[in-house]
């Protein structure tokens, strides 16, 4: 029997508001057209869409594709260009409906080949339970001597782990995702350049890592992720799922995850902090500014596949406010500025209506279609720099001499 088929982030919400926003649209729509929906993990949801070409043989109608891949994904013809049918019939209060920085990377050669499904840039997140403590602010003040308060410098940041770092009461100061994917220490590590003023990039435009600033981001990492006084010790086995639920269930003071995860505090079943959550810009160098990351997924539909004008249809439903909003219930992070704005959601998640002050900071990755390999390289750099004992800069140097291989 025929049925279109969707490869899926794996992550509970998401497959939940999948589910529940195809069922309304066929309902709508008085469709018995059935949905395949298959949950993968980062790395073979890349493998089954792209490496493996699904996307062009049809194997899959829509997809979950990040933008960290779009570029890939564009010029392999992988992905349908949506800018003839968003012409024709453009989602509702396109483009103005969505914040300016969740529509530029998919926009490639000026022609539009997703729409934004799941957001949240990088942040600092925290249990303020703990901080706004009077004995916890207190004996921080006795200790350290300034105010306890979300840290504003990476020094804060890790005077205040060590402080509520308490391994009897399975609290640990920090949490982060360590697990080797291509991404989680990828985004760390970016941060850690950002906040100290560093750059991927050189004056020419060029991938270039071997930097002073890259030197003292990948130095304070890999000292801060084996930190036994600050770090959950199980950080190194966490993907940032893994890394978000240790801290909805109460085992982290703070965390730098994914907005989604502070979101997912308030909504989950599991979680133990609700109520207990607020976010925070990112800590920084003296000298920096503020940085966020902001990578974020998109509903894309299949070059090769023969329903796309229903998966066109399907995207559109997806993407309406209500839809949107019936997302973020199930604890996926809205995209749409109605969403951040209502007043409900923020009754739930006090703290959503941040989301804004959160894109005027954040950053993107270098759209190159050899960033997938780059990402592995510094990826592996990072392991080798948790694991092991080489200098930073030495691994540094290492890396980048094969980031201009392949350059």
């Amino acid at each position: 029997m025929d049925k279109i088929r969707i490869a899926v982030r794996k992550f509970e919400p998401f497959e939940t508001a999948l589910q529940k926003l195809w069922k309304l649209f066929c309902t709508e729509n008085n469709l018995t057209l059935k949905a395949e929906m298959i949950p993968m993990e980062l790395h073979d949801l890349y493998e089954v869409t792209l490496a493996n070409k699904g996307l062009q043989k049809g194997d899959w109608d829509i997809a979950h594709i990040n933008t960290d891949w779009i570029f890939d994904a564009v010029n392999a013809q992988a992905v349908e260009n949506l800018s003839p049918l968003i012409q024709q019939n453009p989602p509702q209060d396109f483009p103005y409906g969505w914040h300016e920085s969740l529509l530029h990377l998919q926009e490639i050669n000026g022609n539009v080949y997703g729409l934004p499904f799941h957001d949240g840039p990088e942040c600092l997140i925290y249990r303020t339970d703990l901080f706004e403590d009077e004995i916890e602010q207190i004996n921080f003040k006795k200790q350290y001597g300034y105010d306890l308060k979300p840290p504003k410098t990476w020094q804060e940041f890790t005077q205040i782990a060590e402080f509520f770092n308490r391994p009897e009461d399975n609290l640990f100061g920090c949490v982060f995702a360590n697990y080797p994917d291509g991404h989680n220490m990828v985004f760390d590590f970016c941060l850690q350049l950002w906040t100290r003023g560093g750059s991927l990039l050189d004056k020419n435009g060029q991938i270039n890592i071997n930097t002073s600033e890259a030197a003292k981001a990948l130095d304070f990492y890999r000292l801060i992720v084996n930190n036994q006084k600050t770090t959950h010790p199980k950080s190194k086995d966490f993907g940032s799922v893994e890394a978000g639920m240790a801290f909805a269930t109460g085992e982290a003071a703070m965390a730098i995850n994914w907005f989604g995860f502070a979101s997912m505090c308030e909504v989950i079943d599991a979680s133990k902090v609700k109520g207990k959550v607020d976010i925070s810009e990112l800590p920084h160098d003296e000298t920096s500014n503020p940085a966020s990351l902001n990578v974020y997924w998109l509903y894309t539909i299949g070059s090769g596949s023969k329903y796309k004008e229903l998966a066109y249809a399907f995207l559109r439903f997806a993407t309406t406010p209500n839809s949107d909003k019936l997302q973020t219930n199930e604890g996926g992070i809205g995209c749409r500025k109605s969403t951040w704005k209502d007043a409900e959601i923020n009754n739930t998640i006090p703290y959503y209506h941040k989301l804004g002050m959160l894109h005027e900071n954040a950053m993107t990755l270098p759209q190159t279609p050899v960033w997938p390999k780059v990402a592995e390289l510094i990826d592996h750099m990072v392991l080798s720099a948790i694991e092991g004992v080489l200098p930073s800069k030495q691994l540094l140097e290492d890396t980048q001499y094969n980031i201009k291989k392949l350059l």
